[in-house]
Protein backbone atom coordinates (compact mmCIF):
# COMPACT_ATOMS: atom_id res chain seq x y z
CA UNK A 1 0.00 0.00 0.00
CA UNK A 2 1.05 3.23 -0.32
CA UNK A 3 1.88 6.34 1.78
CA UNK A 4 -0.67 8.09 0.14
CA UNK A 5 -3.43 5.31 0.39
CA UNK A 6 -2.07 4.44 3.68
CA UNK A 7 -2.77 7.81 5.71
CA UNK A 8 -5.95 8.12 3.76
CA UNK A 9 -7.47 4.88 4.51
CA UNK A 10 -6.79 5.62 8.63
CA UNK A 11 -7.71 9.12 8.52
CA UNK A 12 -11.41 8.00 7.01
CA UNK A 13 -11.61 4.69 8.76
CA UNK A 14 -10.36 5.60 12.19
CA UNK A 15 -13.05 4.89 14.77
CA UNK A 16 -12.73 7.26 17.83
CA UNK A 17 -13.62 4.12 20.21
CA UNK A 18 -10.46 2.43 19.00
CA UNK A 19 -8.27 5.38 19.71
CA UNK A 20 -6.93 4.33 23.43
CA UNK A 21 -8.23 6.33 26.37
CA UNK A 22 -5.19 8.74 26.92
CA UNK A 23 -4.76 9.76 23.08
CA UNK A 24 -8.61 10.52 23.37
CA UNK A 25 -7.77 12.93 26.82
CA UNK A 26 -4.81 14.12 24.63
CA UNK A 27 -7.28 14.89 21.58
CA UNK A 28 -9.80 16.95 23.78
CA UNK A 29 -7.13 18.59 26.03
CA UNK A 30 -4.99 19.75 23.32
CA UNK A 31 -8.69 21.28 21.90
CA UNK A 32 -8.76 23.23 24.30
CA UNK A 33 -5.48 24.53 24.61
CA UNK A 34 -6.02 25.18 20.61
CA UNK A 35 -9.74 27.17 21.30
CA UNK A 36 -8.05 29.43 24.16
CA UNK A 37 -4.79 30.41 22.37
CA UNK A 38 -7.29 30.94 18.72
CA UNK A 39 -9.01 33.50 20.67
CA UNK A 40 -5.58 35.38 22.42
CA UNK A 41 -4.84 36.14 18.75
CA UNK A 42 -7.60 37.42 18.23
CA UNK A 43 -6.45 40.74 20.00
CA UNK A 44 -2.68 39.96 18.59
CA UNK A 45 -0.40 42.43 16.66
CA UNK A 46 -1.30 42.46 12.88
CA UNK A 47 -4.85 40.32 13.72
CA UNK A 48 -7.27 43.24 12.39
CA UNK A 49 -5.29 43.60 9.32
CA UNK A 50 -5.15 39.66 8.35
CA UNK A 51 -8.87 39.57 9.37
CA UNK A 52 -9.25 42.98 6.74
CA UNK A 53 -7.26 40.92 4.09
CA UNK A 54 -9.17 37.82 4.14
CA UNK A 55 -12.59 39.94 4.44
CA UNK A 56 -11.45 41.66 1.14
CA UNK A 57 -11.86 37.70 -0.67
CA UNK A 58 -15.42 37.76 0.28
CA UNK A 59 -18.16 37.85 2.75
CA UNK A 60 -20.33 35.02 3.85
CA UNK A 61 -23.68 34.20 2.78
CA UNK A 62 -26.44 31.70 2.84
CA UNK A 63 -25.02 30.17 -0.22
CA UNK A 64 -21.82 29.09 1.02
CA UNK A 65 -20.65 27.36 3.93
CA UNK A 66 -19.18 29.71 5.93
CA UNK A 67 -17.51 29.70 9.53
CA UNK A 68 -16.60 32.21 12.82
CA UNK A 69 -13.48 33.71 13.43
CA UNK A 70 -12.07 32.76 16.93
CA UNK A 71 -12.83 35.23 19.77
CA UNK A 72 -16.08 36.71 18.50
CA UNK A 73 -14.66 37.59 14.74
CA UNK A 74 -17.09 37.44 12.24
CA UNK A 75 -18.60 35.04 9.98
CA UNK A 76 -16.36 34.23 6.85
CA UNK A 77 -16.55 32.12 4.02
CA UNK A 78 -15.47 28.84 5.36
CA UNK A 79 -11.45 29.09 3.55
CA UNK A 80 -11.30 32.18 4.63
CA UNK A 81 -11.87 31.43 8.29
CA UNK A 82 -9.82 28.79 8.40
CA UNK A 83 -6.88 31.43 7.06
CA UNK A 84 -7.75 34.00 9.84
CA UNK A 85 -7.89 30.73 12.55
CA UNK A 86 -4.35 29.57 11.26
CA UNK A 87 -3.08 33.31 11.55
CA UNK A 88 -4.44 33.51 15.37
CA UNK A 89 -3.97 30.49 16.74
CA UNK A 90 0.16 30.09 15.65
CA UNK A 91 1.03 34.14 15.68
CA UNK A 92 2.00 34.55 19.26
CA UNK A 93 3.77 31.33 19.79
CA UNK A 94 1.47 29.45 22.44
CA UNK A 95 0.03 26.47 20.39
CA UNK A 96 1.34 23.12 21.06
CA UNK A 97 4.26 21.32 19.56
CA UNK A 98 4.99 17.53 18.89
CA UNK A 99 8.81 18.26 19.47
CA UNK A 100 10.50 15.06 18.08
CA UNK A 101 8.32 16.07 14.92
CA UNK A 102 9.38 19.68 15.04
CA UNK A 103 5.55 20.18 14.29
CA UNK A 104 2.56 22.30 15.53
CA UNK A 105 0.08 19.45 14.75
CA UNK A 106 -2.78 21.82 15.74
CA UNK A 107 -2.30 25.15 14.15
CA UNK A 108 -3.28 24.22 10.74
CA UNK A 109 -5.25 21.37 11.67
CA UNK A 110 -7.13 22.99 13.99
CA UNK A 111 -8.17 25.58 12.31
CA UNK A 112 -9.27 23.57 8.93
CA UNK A 113 -11.20 20.99 10.96
CA UNK A 114 -13.25 24.02 13.32
CA UNK A 115 -13.91 25.82 9.78
CA UNK A 116 -15.11 22.65 7.82
CA UNK A 117 -16.74 21.50 10.97
CA UNK A 118 -19.07 25.00 11.51
CA UNK A 119 -19.57 24.89 7.92
CA UNK A 120 -20.46 21.16 7.59
CA UNK A 121 -21.58 20.15 10.75
CA UNK A 122 -21.41 16.50 11.78
CA UNK A 123 -21.33 14.08 14.80
CA UNK A 124 -18.71 14.77 17.78
CA UNK A 125 -16.83 11.74 17.36
CA UNK A 126 -15.95 12.07 13.89
CA UNK A 127 -14.52 15.34 14.54
CA UNK A 128 -12.19 13.54 17.44
CA UNK A 129 -11.53 10.93 15.78
CA UNK A 130 -10.66 13.20 11.97
CA UNK A 131 -8.80 15.76 14.43
CA UNK A 132 -6.80 12.68 15.95
CA UNK A 133 -6.36 11.19 12.54
CA UNK A 134 -5.25 14.14 10.87
CA UNK A 135 -2.23 14.87 13.85
CA UNK A 136 -1.19 11.02 13.07
CA UNK A 137 -0.19 12.31 9.74
CA UNK A 138 0.94 16.23 10.31
CA UNK A 139 3.84 14.57 13.52
CA UNK A 140 4.24 10.80 11.13
CA UNK A 141 5.31 13.06 8.53
CA UNK A 142 7.60 15.44 10.93
CA UNK A 143 9.16 12.20 12.85
CA UNK A 144 9.79 10.22 9.27
CA UNK A 145 12.34 13.68 8.07
CA UNK A 146 15.70 12.75 8.85
CA UNK A 147 17.45 16.01 8.16
CA UNK A 148 17.65 19.52 9.61
CA UNK A 149 14.46 21.28 9.01
CA UNK A 150 13.98 23.99 6.06
CA UNK A 151 10.62 24.16 5.22
CA UNK A 152 8.37 25.32 8.19
CA UNK A 153 7.04 21.96 8.72
CA UNK A 154 4.35 23.16 10.62
CA UNK A 155 2.38 24.47 7.58
CA UNK A 156 3.55 22.03 5.36
CA UNK A 157 3.24 19.27 7.49
CA UNK A 158 0.18 19.78 8.57
CA UNK A 159 -1.19 20.78 5.48
CA UNK A 160 -1.56 17.21 4.44
CA UNK A 161 -2.53 16.32 8.15
CA UNK A 162 -5.40 18.85 8.00
CA UNK A 163 -6.14 18.29 4.16
CA UNK A 164 -6.96 14.49 5.11
CA UNK A 165 -9.03 15.55 8.48
CA UNK A 166 -11.33 17.68 6.47
CA UNK A 167 -11.94 14.80 3.71
CA UNK A 168 -13.08 12.56 6.83
CA UNK A 169 -15.22 15.89 8.26
CA UNK A 170 -16.92 15.93 4.33
CA UNK A 171 -17.50 12.48 3.71
CA UNK A 172 -15.18 12.40 1.09
CA UNK A 173 -14.30 9.22 -0.98
CA UNK A 174 -10.61 7.55 -0.37
CA UNK A 175 -10.05 8.33 -4.74
CA UNK A 176 -11.19 12.43 -3.67
CA UNK A 177 -9.34 11.97 -0.89
CA UNK A 178 -6.24 11.15 -2.27
CA UNK A 179 -7.20 13.98 -5.62
CA UNK A 180 -7.22 16.25 -2.24
CA UNK A 181 -4.00 15.16 -1.36
CA UNK A 182 -2.37 15.50 -4.66
CA UNK A 183 -4.09 19.88 -4.52
CA UNK A 184 -2.30 19.26 -0.91
CA UNK A 185 0.83 19.14 -2.17
CA UNK A 186 0.36 21.79 -5.54
CA UNK A 187 -0.37 24.62 -2.50
CA UNK A 188 2.28 23.17 0.14
CA UNK A 189 4.86 26.45 1.05
CA UNK A 190 6.29 27.74 3.67
CA UNK A 191 10.54 28.25 4.44
CA UNK A 192 12.73 28.98 7.57
CA UNK A 193 13.32 32.34 6.10
CA UNK A 194 10.53 33.74 8.21
CA UNK A 195 11.55 32.41 10.93
CA UNK A 196 15.26 33.67 10.53
CA UNK A 197 14.60 36.81 9.73
CA UNK A 198 11.71 37.08 12.77
CA UNK A 199 8.84 38.36 10.12
CA UNK A 200 4.84 37.26 10.77
CA UNK A 201 5.03 35.74 7.67
CA UNK A 202 5.56 32.76 9.53
CA UNK A 203 2.09 32.44 10.96
CA UNK A 204 0.16 33.82 7.75
CA UNK A 205 2.14 30.53 6.55
CA UNK A 206 -0.09 28.22 9.08
CA UNK A 207 -2.84 30.44 8.25
CA UNK A 208 -2.13 29.84 4.08
CA UNK A 209 -2.48 25.72 4.70
CA UNK A 210 -5.34 25.73 6.70
CA UNK A 211 -7.32 27.91 3.98
CA UNK A 212 -5.57 25.24 1.23
CA UNK A 213 -6.60 22.21 2.89
CA UNK A 214 -10.56 23.54 2.49
CA UNK A 215 -9.59 24.38 -1.29
CA UNK A 216 -7.45 21.27 -1.95
CA UNK A 217 -10.82 19.23 -1.15
CA UNK A 218 -12.89 21.64 -2.56
CA UNK A 219 -11.00 20.98 -6.14
CA UNK A 220 -10.83 17.48 -5.57
CA UNK A 221 -14.89 17.35 -4.34
CA UNK A 222 -15.31 19.04 -8.29
CA UNK A 223 -13.69 15.87 -9.75
CA UNK A 224 -10.47 17.64 -10.44
CA UNK A 225 -7.76 14.61 -11.03
CA UNK A 226 -4.70 15.62 -8.99
CA UNK A 227 -1.21 13.80 -8.57
CA UNK A 228 -1.57 10.71 -6.24
CA UNK A 229 2.15 9.91 -5.25
CA UNK A 230 2.60 13.27 -3.30
CA UNK A 231 5.23 12.19 -0.46
CA UNK A 232 7.60 9.51 -2.16
CA UNK A 233 7.27 10.64 -5.47
CA UNK A 234 10.59 12.23 -7.69
CA UNK A 235 9.04 16.06 -7.23
CA UNK A 236 6.52 14.40 -3.84
CA UNK A 237 6.36 16.02 -0.68
CA UNK A 238 9.64 14.08 1.00
CA UNK A 239 11.91 14.21 -1.70
CA UNK A 240 11.45 18.14 -2.51
CA UNK A 241 10.97 19.12 1.42
CA UNK A 242 12.76 17.46 3.65
CA UNK A 243 16.01 15.54 1.94
CA UNK A 244 16.19 13.03 3.74
CA UNK A 245 13.49 10.89 5.44
CA UNK A 246 11.71 7.30 6.26
CA UNK A 247 8.15 6.87 6.34
CA UNK A 248 8.00 3.36 6.74
CA UNK A 249 8.41 2.96 10.65
CA UNK A 250 5.39 6.04 10.39
CA UNK A 251 3.08 3.68 8.36
CA UNK A 252 3.85 1.08 10.07
CA UNK A 253 2.71 2.23 13.56
CA UNK A 254 -0.58 4.19 12.40
CA UNK A 255 -3.58 2.39 14.50
CA UNK A 256 -0.79 1.89 16.85
CA UNK A 257 0.74 5.03 17.75
CA UNK A 258 -1.66 7.73 18.22
CA UNK A 259 0.85 10.77 17.90
CA UNK A 260 -1.26 13.68 19.51
CA UNK A 261 -0.51 11.46 22.68
CA UNK A 262 3.19 12.66 22.46
CA UNK A 263 2.13 16.79 22.11
CA UNK A 264 3.41 18.62 24.36
CA UNK A 265 2.03 22.07 25.91
CA UNK A 266 3.41 25.28 25.74
CA UNK A 267 4.27 27.66 28.65
CA UNK A 268 5.27 30.48 27.58
CA UNK A 269 4.04 32.47 24.06
CA UNK A 270 7.46 31.86 22.34
CA UNK A 271 9.46 29.59 20.23
CA UNK A 272 9.14 26.04 22.03
CA UNK A 273 13.32 25.99 21.69
CA UNK A 274 13.33 29.29 23.99
CA UNK A 275 11.54 27.42 26.67
CA UNK A 276 13.84 24.86 28.30
CA UNK A 277 15.73 27.48 29.06
CA UNK A 278 13.69 30.20 30.50
CA UNK A 279 12.26 27.71 32.85
CA UNK A 280 16.39 27.59 33.86
CA UNK A 281 16.36 31.41 34.50
CA UNK A 282 12.69 31.45 36.21
CA UNK A 283 14.61 28.65 38.30
CA UNK A 284 17.63 31.13 38.73
CA UNK A 285 15.84 33.56 40.03
CA UNK A 286 13.86 31.11 42.45
CA UNK A 287 17.49 30.99 44.06
CA UNK A 288 17.70 34.49 44.36
CA UNK A 289 19.83 35.44 41.50
CA UNK A 290 18.87 39.04 39.75
CA UNK A 291 20.02 40.55 36.85
CA UNK A 292 22.69 42.90 38.49
CA UNK A 293 24.12 39.77 39.88
CA UNK A 294 25.18 38.54 36.17
CA UNK A 295 28.06 38.62 34.38
CA UNK A 296 27.24 35.99 31.50
CA UNK A 297 24.86 33.12 31.30
CA UNK A 298 25.58 30.52 28.37
CA UNK A 299 22.54 28.47 27.44
CA UNK A 300 23.84 24.72 25.78
CA UNK A 301 21.77 22.99 23.91
CA UNK A 302 21.08 20.96 20.53
CA UNK A 303 22.04 22.36 17.64
CA UNK A 304 17.94 23.09 16.85
CA UNK A 305 17.55 25.24 19.93
CA UNK A 306 20.97 27.52 18.80
CA UNK A 307 19.24 27.55 15.57
CA UNK A 308 15.90 28.33 15.94
CA UNK A 309 16.12 31.09 19.29
CA UNK A 310 20.14 31.45 19.34
CA UNK A 311 20.10 35.28 17.17
CA UNK A 312 21.01 38.49 19.51
CA UNK A 313 18.17 40.56 21.13
CA UNK A 314 18.10 44.24 19.05
CA UNK A 315 16.24 47.04 19.85
CA UNK A 316 14.30 47.22 16.83
CA UNK A 317 12.83 44.05 16.96
CA UNK A 318 9.78 43.38 16.36
CA UNK A 319 7.85 40.64 18.62
CA UNK A 320 8.11 38.11 15.97
CA UNK A 321 11.60 38.42 16.56
CA UNK A 322 11.67 38.08 20.04
CA UNK A 323 9.31 35.15 20.61
CA UNK A 324 12.40 33.43 19.12
CA UNK A 325 14.93 35.22 20.38
CA UNK A 326 16.55 33.72 23.94
CA UNK A 327 18.55 36.73 24.95
CA UNK A 328 14.99 38.28 25.71
CA UNK A 329 12.85 36.12 26.64
CA UNK A 330 15.12 34.81 29.33
CA UNK A 331 15.94 38.11 30.21
CA UNK A 332 12.07 38.57 30.69
CA UNK A 333 12.27 35.13 33.07
CA UNK A 334 15.01 36.41 35.27
CA UNK A 335 13.49 39.88 35.59
CA UNK A 336 9.92 39.16 36.07
CA UNK A 337 9.89 35.55 37.06
CA UNK A 338 7.35 34.96 33.97
CA UNK A 339 7.20 35.11 30.00
CA UNK A 340 4.14 36.26 29.61
CA UNK A 341 1.27 37.32 26.65
CA UNK A 342 1.67 40.73 27.62
CA UNK A 343 5.34 40.46 28.15
CA UNK A 344 5.97 41.91 24.33
CA UNK A 345 4.77 45.77 23.67
CA UNK A 346 7.03 47.77 21.64
CA UNK A 347 7.93 49.39 24.95
CA UNK A 348 9.02 46.16 26.96
CA UNK A 349 11.02 45.10 23.45
CA UNK A 350 13.31 48.18 23.56
CA UNK A 351 13.45 48.25 27.63
CA UNK A 352 17.13 49.13 28.18
CA UNK A 353 17.49 46.93 31.25
CA UNK A 354 16.08 43.95 29.43
CA UNK A 355 18.18 44.44 26.44
CA UNK A 356 21.29 44.84 28.67
CA UNK A 357 20.95 41.58 30.66
CA UNK A 358 19.60 39.86 26.81
CA UNK A 359 23.13 41.19 25.71
CA UNK A 360 24.76 38.50 28.25
CA UNK A 361 23.67 36.05 27.51
CA UNK A 362 24.32 33.07 24.74
CA UNK A 363 23.35 30.06 23.14
CA UNK A 364 25.77 27.47 22.20
CA UNK A 365 25.50 23.78 20.25
CA UNK A 366 25.95 21.20 22.26
CA UNK A 367 27.81 19.50 19.56
CA UNK A 368 24.49 16.96 19.57
CA UNK A 369 24.07 15.85 15.73
CA UNK A 370 20.31 15.15 16.30
CA UNK A 371 18.72 17.57 13.97
CA UNK A 372 15.11 17.34 15.92
CA UNK A 373 16.14 16.98 19.65
CA UNK A 374 15.38 20.32 22.28
CA UNK A 375 17.08 18.63 25.42
CA UNK A 376 18.93 18.12 27.05
CA UNK A 377 19.92 21.80 27.97
CA UNK A 378 22.49 23.74 30.14
CA UNK A 379 22.69 27.10 31.77
CA UNK A 380 26.13 28.21 32.67
CA UNK A 381 25.77 31.07 34.68
CA UNK A 382 29.00 33.20 35.87
CA UNK A 383 28.20 35.56 38.75
CA UNK A 384 29.85 39.54 38.97
CA UNK A 385 30.58 38.17 42.19
CA UNK A 386 32.83 35.33 40.81
CA UNK A 387 30.55 32.77 41.71
CA UNK A 388 29.49 29.92 38.58
CA UNK A 389 26.29 28.21 38.85
CA UNK A 390 25.12 25.66 36.87
CA UNK A 391 21.27 24.54 35.68
CA UNK A 392 20.44 21.58 33.92
CA UNK A 393 16.88 19.32 32.43
CA UNK A 394 16.56 16.83 30.10
CA UNK A 395 12.71 17.56 29.43
CA UNK A 396 10.87 20.10 28.84
CA UNK A 397 8.18 21.23 30.82
CA UNK A 398 4.54 20.78 29.40
CA UNK A 399 6.12 17.69 27.04
CA UNK A 400 4.96 13.86 27.77
CA UNK A 401 7.75 13.16 30.50
CA UNK A 402 7.49 16.68 32.55
CA UNK A 403 3.57 17.23 31.61
CA UNK A 404 2.05 20.76 32.72
CA UNK A 405 0.42 20.88 36.03
CA UNK A 406 -3.42 21.05 35.79
CA UNK A 407 -3.55 24.44 37.94
CA UNK A 408 -0.85 26.09 34.81
CA UNK A 409 -3.08 24.33 32.39
CA UNK A 410 -6.60 26.23 33.18
CA UNK A 411 -4.25 29.71 34.27
CA UNK A 412 -3.03 29.46 30.41
CA UNK A 413 -6.66 29.59 28.94
CA UNK A 414 -7.60 32.34 31.09
CA UNK A 415 -4.72 34.16 30.30
CA UNK A 416 -5.40 33.40 26.67
CA UNK A 417 -9.48 34.75 27.24
CA UNK A 418 -8.17 37.49 28.96
CA UNK A 419 -6.00 38.97 26.23
CA UNK A 420 -8.58 37.75 23.74
CA UNK A 421 -11.45 39.14 25.27
CA UNK A 422 -10.74 41.22 27.28
CA UNK A 423 -11.60 39.15 30.27
CA UNK A 424 -11.63 35.61 31.98
CA UNK A 425 -14.83 34.86 31.40
CA UNK A 426 -14.76 31.41 33.49
CA UNK A 427 -18.57 30.61 32.52
CA UNK A 428 -17.40 30.62 29.09
CA UNK A 429 -13.97 28.02 29.93
CA UNK A 430 -16.58 25.86 31.69
CA UNK A 431 -19.31 26.06 28.37
CA UNK A 432 -16.56 25.07 26.45
CA UNK A 433 -14.65 22.20 28.79
CA UNK A 434 -18.57 20.87 28.47
CA UNK A 435 -18.60 20.84 25.17
CA UNK A 436 -15.58 19.12 24.06
CA UNK A 437 -16.23 16.56 26.87
CA UNK A 438 -19.67 15.98 25.32
CA UNK A 439 -18.30 15.72 21.53
CA UNK A 440 -17.98 12.14 21.94
CA UNK A 441 -21.45 11.54 22.04
CA UNK A 442 -22.81 14.17 20.80
CA UNK A 443 -25.08 14.28 17.51
CA UNK A 444 -23.49 17.58 16.26
CA UNK A 445 -20.72 19.46 16.90
CA UNK A 446 -22.87 22.65 16.56
CA UNK A 447 -22.51 23.79 19.99
CA UNK A 448 -18.86 23.42 19.89
CA UNK A 449 -18.74 26.15 17.43
CA UNK A 450 -21.39 28.20 18.79
CA UNK A 451 -19.51 28.82 21.66
CA UNK A 452 -15.71 29.44 19.77
CA UNK A 453 -17.83 31.82 17.35
CA UNK A 454 -18.66 34.10 20.44
CA UNK A 455 -22.11 33.37 20.25
CA UNK A 456 -24.12 33.29 23.40
CA UNK A 457 -23.39 30.56 25.73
Amino acid sequence: MSAPDAFARHVLGLDWGAVPAPAQAAAQAFLLDTLAVGMAGRRAWLADEVLSVARSWGSADESIPAAHVLGGGPRLPAPSAAFVNGFQIHCQEYDCVHEPAVVHPMAVIGAALLAEAEARPGAGADFLAALTGAVDVAAGLGVAALSPIRFFRPATAGLFGATLGVARLSGASLDQTLDALGYALAQAAGTMQAHVEGKPALPLQIAGAARAALVANDLAAAGIPGPHDVFEGPFGYLSLFEGRADLAPGIASLGQTFRIAEVSYKPFPTGRAAQGGSVLMQRLRESGVEARDIRSIRLIAPPLIERLVGRPARGDMQVNYARLCFGYCGALALRTGQVRLDGFPPEALRDPDTLALAARIQVERDGSDNPAAFTPQTLEVRLTNGEARTLSLDALYGSPPDPMHPDHIAAKRAECRAFGLGAPQPDLDAALQAAVAGLPGAASTDTLVRLVGGQSI
